[in-house]
């Protein structure tokens, strides 16, 4: 079994962070899935940009602030 090493993005208020998981193909079910390790980190990362905890996210991905930009 061949795995993929993806980035998913978790967007939450101002922030987004870059989460790096394993894809796992299966030939015989709906198409590829993440590990249970992975769906959790997701989450995790998710949850501690919610509650504004920048260090945690930070800990499990590569974390951006938002901001906006003025249009002319």
């Amino acid at each position: 079994m061949t795995t993929r090493t993806e980035t998913k993005f978790v967007h939450a208020g101002k922030y987004v962070a870059e989460v790096t998981i394993t894809r796992i193909p299966d030939d015989d079910a709906w198409g590829p899935y993440v590990s249970i390790e992975d769906a959790l980190k997701l989450e995790a990362v998710e949850n501690a940009l919610r509650d504004g905890d920048i260090a945690a996210a930070s800990k499990l991905s590569k974390v951006y602030e938002l901001k906006p930009v003025a249009a002319e």
